[in-house]
């Protein structure tokens, strides 16, 4: 019984070493950061209801190596893009107002998605260090294929 519980501890310790969290912020938070500390943003533009969404979070962004990079180069931004949190951007209030909050499914695109232009889930924004939107990456990347963009983008 010992055997097996060590057996299960190790192969427990083992998965957890490889996942890494990303440290995820606010969209304020990151610019009131970069104020003190000048560096990108990096911006996970999802929705609930999103399939290959819920695969980037799960598949991408929980590998060692791309959230180790993101955290190191990166201030890293949620954002629920159909969501209800107010977005203050470049002197301006972004919000939802037509969002239900007992809607299952698809809700409202709010105002801050709209001025993005994301046109496809899920897309990833990058800051600059100043704060201005440069590009998107659009769609699932594995962490091989978001490695790639993102050191191509530095």
């Amino acid at each position: 019984m010992k055997k097996l519980l060590l057996i299960l501890f190790v192969a427990l310790g083992a998965v957890a070493a490889r996942a890494q969290e990303i440290k995820w912020m606010t969209l304020d938070e990151a610019l009131a950061a970069q104020k003190k500390n000048p560096k990108p943003i990096f911006m996970d533009v999802y929705t609930d209801w999103c399939g290959p969404c819920k695969m980037l979070d799960k598949n991408t962004f929980h590998d060692k190596t791309v959230a180790d990079y993101i955290n190191a180069n990166y201030y890293a931004v949620k954002f629920n893009a159909e969501g209800n949190d107010d977005v203050n951007y470049m002197g301006k209030k972004y919000a939802n107002p037509n969002y239900v909050a007992d809607r299952r499914g698809r809700n409202s695109v709010h105002e801050f998605t709209l001025f993005l232009k994301v046109r496809a889930y899920p897309s990833m924004i990058i800051f600059d260090k100043k704060g201005n939107v440069k590009e998107p990456i659009i769609g699932y990347h594995t962490p091989e294929q978001l490695m790639e963009v993102l050191k191509a983008k530095a």
